[in-house]
């Protein structure tokens, strides 16, 4: 029973350190002393591997989902936009939250901090489950924080990479949900970062 956990605590590990962050601009330390900040996410010039766009990504699923079943496509689309403020942010939201559990740092959308965290993620891999087979979802992220209302002032800027959920027990058939879990990674790691740095 020791040796599962052992593994268990060793694969963990092995994901969180997966996580590639490349600073781009200042340092940690300078978000040492920041307790709260507002959150924003941004989509912006998303690639979608295999894709030349987002669009055409969204065409070739939609047309896909229809020929299968009329009608399917146009709520494909639906979805993909609507779980982003369902799924992805929520996740995120709550894991990082989550991580701080006596409230030292926390983020919350439109929460008129001093600071704002952006979260721009510029590639989505959506993965897939089709029962017996199934394939991780996978994100990068371009990660900045500056003073509300200065966007062009940025403190801190750092580039993920190799960001890679995890699934959801075998039970991430939906895509949103597979998605939302990369963003779960995403918090643990930017928060292990973040207290590693600022401690």
């Amino acid at each position: 029973m020791k040796n599962l956990f052992f593994i268990a605590a060793l694969l963990f590990s092995t994901t969180l350190l997966a996580q590639k962050a490349k600073v781009t601009k200042g340092d940690w330390e300078n978000l040492k002393g920041i307790t709260e900040y507002n959150v924003v996410f941004d989509y912006s010039n998303l690639s979608i591997p295999k894709y030349d766009s987002e669009e055409e990504f969204l065409e070739d699923k939609m047309a896909k989902r229809d020929e299968k079943e009329p009608g399917t496509g146009k709520k494909f689309k639906e979805s993909w936009f609507s779980d982003r403020e369902e799924y992805y942010e929520p996740r995120f939201i709550e894991t990082f939250n989550d991580r701080y559990k006596d409230g030292a740092v926390k983020v919350e959308k439109d929460s008129g901090a001093e600071y704002t965290m952006k979260v721009h993620t510029t590639m989505i891999y959506p993965g897939y489950n089709i029962g017996l087979v199934r394939h991780n979802s996978k994100l990068e992220v371009t990660l900045s924080v500056y003073k509300t209302g200065e966007p062009e002032n940025v403190i801190f800027s750092a580039d993920y990479t190799k960001i890679e959920g995890q699934g959801n027990g075998g039970y991430d058939f939906n895509s949103g949900q597979r998605i939302a879990d990369a963003y779960i990674i995403f918090a643990r790691a930017l928060t292990k970062h973040m207290y590693k740095n600022n401690k």
